[in-house]
């Protein structure tokens, strides 16, 4: 690419600037490699950035060096971008958010700069009714994303016994991100206390290994599940979207199996992946996330759920441990598909 093209793409034209300079100096990957990874990615992205409100964070000098957020569109945008006006409680105002709902869109966004998207969990136009519940597993150091798939395991057999499909990416930077996929009428007031009690619950059965709080003191080695994020204010890294890292890395969705094998054989670097290898996954293995948008569940009705009481979860597992439902220890990972099959109750269909 040249330092800068016009380009016309389903009938709009758009003008992409300083396509050579290197907004990932290690790696020397260009603001035209941006744009090229997402113009490449886009049929598996949009459809999961469509409709949503979203908050970009741009590195205009690149990921080395000052960022800053953006939740409401410049009037600097060409007039066939989408926008949603939603009204910010924390700003008192309302706040006029772009909607990357085509290919044209999300390219005059990556030629912003803005290297990173934050979608919300709900779309625009049902703003308080979360599409999935999200768990964000955090890592602290010394702990990696290792120690994550141990926790995202127990969480995926939990999920099994309330009869309920999960999907997991990574993060595209230290940790792993847990899908629950709702596509129905469910508000946050029932997701975020379900989720909260579940992180509880599990800290509560692993204390050595889980935080269901955000405690600086106590991180050390250990996962934050963050159930926090099921919140209308709050956003999470899209799926596909590239993670402003010292390398092109992408929050990628993965497999089971492979969250598995990263365990069992202890290894990070199996679930690493940069914008090429994303590519690459996408035409052998298709779209992994591709079930977040369509599968259509419901939580259980739980007794002192609304309180994010662990025991609300655990009397519905049979009363037994977390532990002992998920099968699972820091030292034995759970068979793959072994208790999924063996124990899954048929999905909570909406």
């Amino acid at each position: 690419m040249g330092g800068s093209q016009t380009i016309e793409i389903e009938g709009k034209r758009l003008k992409l600037t300083n396509l050579e300079k290197i907004l990932y100096p290690a790696a020397g990957f260009t603001k035209g490699q941006v744009i090229d990874y997402y113009a490449r990615i886009a049929p598996v992205l949009v459809p999961q950035l469509r409709g949503r409100p979203l908050t970009l964070k741009r590195y205009p000098e690149g990921v080395d060096q000052e960022f800053f957020f953006e939740k409401n569109a410049t009037q600097y945008r060409p007039e066939w971008v989408k926008t949603a006006p939603i009204w910010s409680e924390g700003n008192r105002r309302t706040v006029n958010y772009l909607l990357a709902d085509d290919l044209p869109t999300l390219l005059w966004i990556a030629n912003l700069a803005s290297i990173e998207l934050h979608p919300s969990l709900s779309l625009a136009r049902k703003i308080d009714e979360p599409t999935v519940i999200a768990f964000d597993l955090d890592p602290g150091p010394p702990a990696t994303i290792v120690e994550c798939c141990q926790v995202a395991l127990w969480l995926r057999d939990i999920f099994a016994h309330l009869g309920l499909e999960s999907f997991p990416k990574t993060s595209g930077s230290k940790g792993l991100q847990i899908y629950v996929p709702m596509n129905g009428p469910i508000t946050y007031a029932a997701t975020k206390p379900f989720a909260h009690a579940l992180a509880r619950l599990l800290e509560e059965e692993h204390p050595e290994l889980v935080l269901s709080d955000m405690s600086k003191e106590r991180r050390a080695n250990k996962v934050f599940v963050d159930w926090s994020q099921n919140d209308q204010h709050k956003t999470t890294i899209a799926v596909y979207s590239l993670r402003a890292r010292p390398h092109p890395t992408v929050s990628t969705p993965v497999t089971w199996e492979e969250v598995e094998r990263a365990w069992k054989k202890r290894d990070a670097s199996l679930l690493v992946f940069e914008a090429n290898q994303v590519l690459e996954r996408m035409a052998k293995k298709g779209d992994l996330f591709e079930p977040v948008l369509t599968v259509k569940q419901r939580l259980p009705k739980l007794p002192g759920i609304a309180e994010a009481r662990p025991e609300a979860i655990e009397s519905e597992l049979g009363g037994q441990s977390a532990a002992a439902q998920a099968r699972g220890s820091p030292d034995q990972p759970s068979p793959s598909g072994r208790t999924r099959s063996a124990t899954r109750k048929k999905a909570r269909k909406v």
